[in-house]
Protein backbone atom coordinates (compact mmCIF):
# COMPACT_ATOMS: atom_id res chain seq x y z
CA UNK A 1 0.00 0.00 0.00
CA UNK A 2 3.27 2.39 0.94
CA UNK A 3 4.77 1.92 -2.11
CA UNK A 4 1.55 2.48 -4.36
CA UNK A 5 0.70 5.64 -2.38
CA UNK A 6 4.36 6.72 -2.84
CA UNK A 7 4.06 6.24 -6.30
CA UNK A 8 0.88 8.42 -6.79
CA UNK A 9 2.90 11.23 -4.11
CA UNK A 10 5.66 11.32 -6.78
CA UNK A 11 2.74 11.70 -9.72
CA UNK A 12 1.77 14.66 -8.13
CA UNK A 13 4.67 16.26 -7.19
CA UNK A 14 6.14 16.25 -10.81
CA UNK A 15 3.12 16.81 -12.08
CA UNK A 16 2.65 20.41 -9.84
CA UNK A 17 6.80 21.33 -10.49
CA UNK A 18 6.39 20.49 -14.12
CA UNK A 19 4.80 23.87 -14.97
CA UNK A 20 7.05 26.62 -13.94
CA UNK A 21 3.98 28.62 -13.72
CA UNK A 22 2.57 26.57 -10.94
CA UNK A 23 5.47 26.65 -8.93
CA UNK A 24 5.45 30.71 -8.80
CA UNK A 25 1.73 30.49 -8.50
CA UNK A 26 2.67 28.18 -5.35
CA UNK A 27 4.96 29.43 -3.66
CA UNK A 28 5.55 33.55 -5.25
CA UNK A 29 1.75 33.75 -5.18
CA UNK A 30 1.45 33.96 -1.47
CA UNK A 31 4.07 35.88 -0.59
CA UNK A 32 3.03 38.94 -3.12
CA UNK A 33 -0.23 38.50 -2.00
CA UNK A 34 0.68 38.77 1.62
CA UNK A 35 2.81 41.92 0.77
CA UNK A 36 -0.33 43.70 -0.80
CA UNK A 37 -2.86 42.82 1.42
CA UNK A 38 -0.08 43.53 4.37
CA UNK A 39 -0.18 47.00 2.95
CA UNK A 40 -3.90 47.31 1.91
CA UNK A 41 -5.76 45.44 4.78
CA UNK A 42 -6.29 48.20 7.51
CA UNK A 43 -8.55 50.29 8.79
CA UNK A 44 -6.01 52.83 10.60
CA UNK A 45 -6.61 56.37 8.91
CA UNK A 46 -3.67 58.26 9.79
CA UNK A 47 -4.52 60.69 6.78
CA UNK A 48 -7.67 63.09 6.68
CA UNK A 49 -7.48 65.75 3.87
CA UNK A 50 -9.21 68.35 5.32
CA UNK A 51 -10.64 72.00 4.32
CA UNK A 52 -10.85 75.04 7.49
CA UNK A 53 -13.53 77.38 6.57
CA UNK A 54 -12.59 79.76 9.24
CA UNK A 55 -15.32 82.87 8.79
CA UNK A 56 -14.82 84.08 12.93
CA UNK A 57 -10.95 84.22 12.13
CA UNK A 58 -10.13 84.68 15.45
CA UNK A 59 -7.21 83.45 18.17
CA UNK A 60 -9.94 80.81 19.48
CA UNK A 61 -10.64 79.49 16.06
CA UNK A 62 -7.22 79.20 14.85
CA UNK A 63 -6.53 77.81 18.54
CA UNK A 64 -8.84 75.06 17.74
CA UNK A 65 -7.99 75.17 14.01
CA UNK A 66 -4.40 73.89 15.82
CA UNK A 67 -5.34 70.92 17.86
CA UNK A 68 -6.70 69.45 14.52
CA UNK A 69 -3.61 70.48 12.45
CA UNK A 70 -1.04 69.20 15.34
CA UNK A 71 -3.12 65.55 15.96
CA UNK A 72 -1.40 63.06 13.42
CA UNK A 73 -4.59 62.32 11.36
CA UNK A 74 -6.11 65.87 10.15
CA UNK A 75 -3.76 67.24 7.32
CA UNK A 76 -5.33 70.65 5.96
CA UNK A 77 -5.06 70.88 2.41
CA UNK A 78 -7.42 73.91 1.95
CA UNK A 79 -8.32 77.09 3.15
CA UNK A 80 -11.65 78.24 1.91
CA UNK A 81 -13.96 81.75 2.22
CA UNK A 82 -17.38 80.65 0.11
CA UNK A 83 -20.16 78.18 0.47
CA UNK A 84 -19.46 76.85 -3.08
CA UNK A 85 -15.52 75.99 -2.32
CA UNK A 86 -17.19 73.77 0.24
CA UNK A 87 -19.35 71.95 -1.68
CA UNK A 88 -17.41 71.73 -4.46
CA UNK A 89 -14.52 69.78 -2.33
CA UNK A 90 -16.81 67.68 -0.66
CA UNK A 91 -18.73 66.70 -3.98
CA UNK A 92 -14.93 66.09 -5.97
CA UNK A 93 -13.97 63.94 -3.03
CA UNK A 94 -10.90 66.32 -2.82
CA UNK A 95 -11.21 66.39 1.44
CA UNK A 96 -13.03 64.27 3.61
CA UNK A 97 -13.47 67.40 6.13
CA UNK A 98 -14.93 70.77 6.48
CA UNK A 99 -14.01 72.38 9.50
CA UNK A 100 -16.21 75.48 9.64
CA UNK A 101 -15.99 78.83 12.29
CA UNK A 102 -18.88 80.50 11.83
CA UNK A 103 -18.84 84.00 13.38
CA UNK A 104 -19.61 84.37 16.71
CA UNK A 105 -17.61 81.27 17.70
CA UNK A 106 -14.73 83.27 20.03
CA UNK A 107 -17.58 85.80 21.24
CA UNK A 108 -19.81 82.59 22.55
CA UNK A 109 -16.90 80.99 24.12
CA UNK A 110 -15.31 83.78 26.04
CA UNK A 111 -19.00 84.26 27.24
CA UNK A 112 -19.81 80.97 27.76
CA UNK A 113 -22.62 80.74 26.05
CA UNK A 114 -21.42 76.78 24.45
CA UNK A 115 -19.68 77.73 20.99
CA UNK A 116 -20.66 75.71 17.65
CA UNK A 117 -17.99 74.35 15.96
CA UNK A 118 -19.43 72.40 12.74
CA UNK A 119 -17.89 69.11 11.08
CA UNK A 120 -18.68 68.86 7.59
CA UNK A 121 -17.79 65.16 7.10
CA UNK A 122 -17.82 63.14 3.76
CA UNK A 123 -20.09 59.63 5.02
CA UNK A 124 -19.60 57.80 1.86
CA UNK A 125 -18.05 55.45 3.54
CA UNK A 126 -19.49 55.05 6.62
CA UNK A 127 -16.41 52.40 8.69
CA UNK A 128 -14.41 55.79 7.37
CA UNK A 129 -16.69 58.48 8.74
CA UNK A 130 -17.22 57.30 12.30
CA UNK A 131 -13.61 57.02 12.97
CA UNK A 132 -13.55 60.61 12.03
CA UNK A 133 -15.58 61.65 14.00
CA UNK A 134 -14.27 59.55 16.68
CA UNK A 135 -11.16 61.21 16.45
CA UNK A 136 -12.71 64.74 16.63
CA UNK A 137 -14.87 64.25 19.12
CA UNK A 138 -11.51 63.46 21.19
CA UNK A 139 -9.64 66.63 20.39
CA UNK A 140 -12.80 68.75 20.92
CA UNK A 141 -13.14 67.54 24.32
CA UNK A 142 -9.80 68.04 24.88
CA UNK A 143 -9.59 71.69 23.58
CA UNK A 144 -12.81 72.00 25.92
CA UNK A 145 -10.83 71.03 29.30
CA UNK A 146 -8.19 73.55 28.31
CA UNK A 147 -10.61 75.86 28.08
CA UNK A 148 -12.39 74.91 30.91
CA UNK A 149 -8.88 75.08 32.99
CA UNK A 150 -8.07 78.29 31.84
CA UNK A 151 -11.15 79.76 33.01
CA UNK A 152 -10.98 78.78 36.14
CA UNK A 153 -7.17 79.79 36.91
CA UNK A 154 -7.84 82.99 35.54
CA UNK A 155 -11.52 83.93 37.66
CA UNK A 156 -11.34 81.09 40.66
CA UNK A 157 -7.33 81.92 41.13
CA UNK A 158 -7.74 77.88 41.06
CA UNK A 159 -4.82 76.30 38.90
CA UNK A 160 -6.13 72.45 39.06
CA UNK A 161 -9.61 71.75 37.60
CA UNK A 162 -11.77 68.71 38.30
CA UNK A 163 -11.90 65.75 35.94
CA UNK A 164 -11.36 62.08 35.02
CA UNK A 165 -8.02 60.68 34.13
CA UNK A 166 -8.71 57.89 31.85
CA UNK A 167 -5.35 55.65 31.37
CA UNK A 168 -6.52 52.71 28.84
CA UNK A 169 -4.65 49.65 28.29
CA UNK A 170 -5.08 47.40 25.63
CA UNK A 171 -4.00 43.79 25.93
CA UNK A 172 -2.79 41.63 22.40
CA UNK A 173 -2.68 44.51 20.63
CA UNK A 174 -0.74 47.17 22.55
CA UNK A 175 -0.38 50.17 19.75
CA UNK A 176 -3.87 49.02 18.49
CA UNK A 177 -2.44 48.30 15.44
CA UNK A 178 -5.23 46.98 12.63
CA UNK A 179 -2.67 45.27 10.34
CA UNK A 180 -1.83 42.86 13.82
CA UNK A 181 -5.40 41.71 13.33
CA UNK A 182 -5.94 41.44 9.75
CA UNK A 183 -2.73 39.08 8.75
CA UNK A 184 -3.26 36.61 10.96
CA UNK A 185 -6.63 36.43 8.28
CA UNK A 186 -4.75 36.72 5.44
CA UNK A 187 -2.75 33.14 6.03
CA UNK A 188 -6.36 31.44 6.39
CA UNK A 189 -7.74 33.21 3.50
CA UNK A 190 -4.20 31.82 0.97
CA UNK A 191 -4.17 28.77 2.50
CA UNK A 192 -8.03 28.17 1.65
CA UNK A 193 -7.95 29.19 -1.75
CA UNK A 194 -5.01 27.36 -2.52
CA UNK A 195 -5.99 24.45 -1.30
CA UNK A 196 -9.21 24.49 -2.98
CA UNK A 197 -8.20 25.17 -5.81
CA UNK A 198 -4.93 22.65 -6.23
CA UNK A 199 -7.21 19.80 -4.89
CA UNK A 200 -10.33 20.58 -7.01
CA UNK A 201 -8.44 20.44 -10.00
CA UNK A 202 -6.38 17.22 -8.78
CA UNK A 203 -9.32 14.81 -10.42
CA UNK A 204 -10.54 16.76 -12.86
CA UNK A 205 -7.51 17.03 -14.58
CA UNK A 206 -7.14 13.10 -14.60
CA UNK A 207 -10.43 13.24 -16.11
CA UNK A 208 -9.23 15.98 -19.26
CA UNK A 209 -5.67 14.27 -19.86
CA UNK A 210 -7.63 11.17 -20.04
CA UNK A 211 -5.34 9.28 -17.47
CA UNK A 212 -8.37 8.74 -15.12
CA UNK A 213 -9.19 5.60 -16.85
CA UNK A 214 -5.81 4.31 -16.44
CA UNK A 215 -5.90 4.87 -12.70
CA UNK A 216 -9.10 3.18 -12.60
CA UNK A 217 -7.93 -0.11 -13.84
CA UNK A 218 -4.48 -0.02 -11.86
CA UNK A 219 -4.32 -1.53 -8.65
CA UNK A 220 -4.87 1.24 -6.68
CA UNK A 221 -7.39 1.26 -4.30
CA UNK A 222 -9.74 4.22 -3.87
CA UNK A 223 -8.82 5.33 -0.63
CA UNK A 224 -4.66 4.77 -1.85
CA UNK A 225 -5.58 7.01 -4.57
CA UNK A 226 -7.23 10.00 -2.23
CA UNK A 227 -4.57 10.24 0.01
CA UNK A 228 -1.96 10.28 -2.59
CA UNK A 229 -3.73 12.76 -4.40
CA UNK A 230 -4.26 14.92 -1.37
CA UNK A 231 -1.07 14.73 0.34
CA UNK A 232 1.04 16.80 -1.87
CA UNK A 233 -1.23 19.43 -1.19
CA UNK A 234 -1.25 19.47 2.57
CA UNK A 235 2.33 19.71 2.08
CA UNK A 236 2.32 22.45 -0.10
CA UNK A 237 0.15 24.27 2.45
CA UNK A 238 1.88 23.67 5.56
CA UNK A 239 5.00 24.61 3.28
CA UNK A 240 3.07 28.31 2.43
CA UNK A 241 2.13 28.27 5.87
CA UNK A 242 5.85 28.65 7.48
CA UNK A 243 6.87 31.30 4.73
CA UNK A 244 3.77 33.60 5.11
CA UNK A 245 4.05 33.58 8.76
CA UNK A 246 7.99 34.23 8.25
CA UNK A 247 7.06 37.37 6.15
CA UNK A 248 4.23 38.56 8.15
CA UNK A 249 6.82 37.92 11.68
CA UNK A 250 10.19 39.81 10.10
CA UNK A 251 8.55 42.29 7.59
CA UNK A 252 4.99 43.26 9.40
CA UNK A 253 6.16 43.28 12.41
CA UNK A 254 3.41 41.05 13.54
CA UNK A 255 3.52 39.09 17.27
CA UNK A 256 3.41 35.57 17.30
CA UNK A 257 2.95 34.67 20.98
CA UNK A 258 1.90 31.35 20.74
CA UNK A 259 3.64 27.82 20.15
CA UNK A 260 4.48 27.23 16.07
CA UNK A 261 3.73 23.40 16.83
CA UNK A 262 0.40 24.43 17.88
CA UNK A 263 -0.36 26.27 14.95
CA UNK A 264 1.11 23.74 12.38
CA UNK A 265 -1.30 20.72 14.00
CA UNK A 266 -4.40 23.45 13.75
CA UNK A 267 -3.66 24.08 9.92
CA UNK A 268 -3.43 20.26 9.27
CA UNK A 269 -7.05 19.97 10.98
CA UNK A 270 -8.12 22.40 8.81
CA UNK A 271 -6.95 21.33 5.94
CA UNK A 272 -9.01 18.51 6.64
CA UNK A 273 -11.77 20.62 5.62
CA UNK A 274 -10.77 22.35 2.96
CA UNK A 275 -8.93 19.30 1.37
CA UNK A 276 -12.26 17.63 1.54
CA UNK A 277 -14.40 20.34 0.21
CA UNK A 278 -11.83 20.49 -2.81
CA UNK A 279 -12.20 16.73 -3.17
CA UNK A 280 -15.57 17.27 -3.02
CA UNK A 281 -16.39 20.00 -5.92
CA UNK A 282 -13.67 17.81 -8.31
CA UNK A 283 -15.98 14.95 -7.75
CA UNK A 284 -19.28 17.24 -9.26
CA UNK A 285 -17.17 18.95 -11.66
CA UNK A 286 -16.72 18.45 -15.43
CA UNK A 287 -13.51 20.38 -16.15
CA UNK A 288 -11.46 22.52 -14.74
CA UNK A 289 -12.82 25.96 -15.37
CA UNK A 290 -16.33 24.21 -13.99
CA UNK A 291 -14.49 23.54 -11.14
CA UNK A 292 -12.71 26.71 -10.68
CA UNK A 293 -15.59 28.20 -10.77
CA UNK A 294 -17.30 26.49 -7.95
CA UNK A 295 -14.05 27.12 -6.04
CA UNK A 296 -15.32 30.67 -6.31
CA UNK A 297 -19.20 29.98 -5.36
CA UNK A 298 -17.76 28.34 -2.32
CA UNK A 299 -14.80 30.74 -1.28
CA UNK A 300 -15.97 33.93 -1.12
CA UNK A 301 -19.63 33.46 1.06
CA UNK A 302 -17.41 31.62 3.38
CA UNK A 303 -15.02 34.34 3.48
CA UNK A 304 -17.79 36.75 3.94
CA UNK A 305 -18.88 34.88 6.89
CA UNK A 306 -16.16 34.23 8.42
CA UNK A 307 -15.85 37.41 10.57
CA UNK A 308 -12.58 38.31 8.63
CA UNK A 309 -13.46 41.72 7.94
CA UNK A 310 -16.86 41.86 9.40
CA UNK A 311 -17.35 41.15 13.24
CA UNK A 312 -20.20 37.81 13.65
CA UNK A 313 -21.65 39.52 15.96
CA UNK A 314 -22.76 42.53 13.92
CA UNK A 315 -24.66 40.23 11.21
CA UNK A 316 -28.34 39.17 11.77
CA UNK A 317 -29.11 36.54 13.66
CA UNK A 318 -29.94 33.64 11.38
CA UNK A 319 -26.89 34.31 9.25
CA UNK A 320 -24.44 34.10 12.71
CA UNK A 321 -26.26 30.35 12.68
CA UNK A 322 -25.46 29.96 9.60
CA UNK A 323 -22.00 31.24 10.01
CA UNK A 324 -21.84 28.23 12.53
CA UNK A 325 -21.05 25.82 9.71
CA UNK A 326 -18.15 27.93 8.20
CA UNK A 327 -15.07 26.26 9.09
CA UNK A 328 -13.05 29.45 8.02
CA UNK A 329 -14.62 30.99 11.20
CA UNK A 330 -12.98 28.69 13.37
CA UNK A 331 -9.53 28.83 11.63
CA UNK A 332 -9.67 32.66 12.11
CA UNK A 333 -10.16 32.82 15.55
CA UNK A 334 -7.24 30.05 15.87
CA UNK A 335 -5.21 32.19 13.98
CA UNK A 336 -5.73 35.17 15.78
CA UNK A 337 -5.42 33.34 18.77
CA UNK A 338 -2.02 32.20 18.38
CA UNK A 339 -0.35 35.29 16.99
CA UNK A 340 -2.11 38.00 18.97
CA UNK A 341 -3.11 36.17 22.33
CA UNK A 342 -0.37 33.54 23.11
CA UNK A 343 -3.61 31.07 23.55
CA UNK A 344 -3.22 27.20 23.25
CA UNK A 345 -5.49 24.16 23.41
CA UNK A 346 -7.09 24.70 26.77
CA UNK A 347 -8.64 28.02 25.26
CA UNK A 348 -9.18 27.23 21.61
CA UNK A 349 -10.12 23.23 22.03
CA UNK A 350 -14.03 23.98 21.47
CA UNK A 351 -12.74 25.61 17.83
CA UNK A 352 -10.50 22.87 17.17
CA UNK A 353 -12.89 20.00 17.55
CA UNK A 354 -15.36 21.73 15.49
CA UNK A 355 -13.12 21.94 12.65
CA UNK A 356 -12.19 17.94 13.34
CA UNK A 357 -15.67 16.98 13.30
CA UNK A 358 -16.26 18.93 10.12
CA UNK A 359 -13.00 17.73 8.28
CA UNK A 360 -14.06 13.91 9.52
CA UNK A 361 -17.47 14.24 7.93
CA UNK A 362 -16.42 16.54 4.91
CA UNK A 363 -13.58 14.20 4.12
CA UNK A 364 -15.34 11.16 4.88
CA UNK A 365 -18.49 12.55 2.20
CA UNK A 366 -15.95 13.45 -0.43
CA UNK A 367 -14.00 10.07 -0.31
CA UNK A 368 -17.33 8.23 -0.35
CA UNK A 369 -18.99 10.18 -3.52
CA UNK A 370 -15.23 9.78 -5.25
CA UNK A 371 -15.49 6.03 -4.78
CA UNK A 372 -18.96 5.80 -5.98
CA UNK A 373 -17.83 7.76 -9.04
CA UNK A 374 -15.28 5.14 -9.61
CA UNK A 375 -17.03 2.52 -9.49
Amino acid sequence: MFERIIAILIKEFKQIFRDPRMKTTIFLGPVIQLLIFGYAATTDITYIPTAIYDLDNTRESRDLTREFTYSKYFVVQNNITTDQEQRDLIDKAKVNVVLRFNRGFARDLNFGKGAIVQMIVDGSDSNTAGVILSYANTIIQRYSYKVLKNEAATYLKQAEFPSVDLRDRAWFNDNLVSRNYYLPGVIAMIVTIMTLLLSSMAIVREKEIGTMEQLIVSPIRPFELILGKLAPFAVIALVQVIMITTVGVLWFHVPIRGSLIFLFISTLIYLLTSLGFGLLISTVSATQQEAMMSVFLFYFPALLLSGFAYPIANMPEIIQYITVLNPLRYFLVILRGIFLKGAGIEILWPQLAALLVMGICVLTISSMRFQKRLG
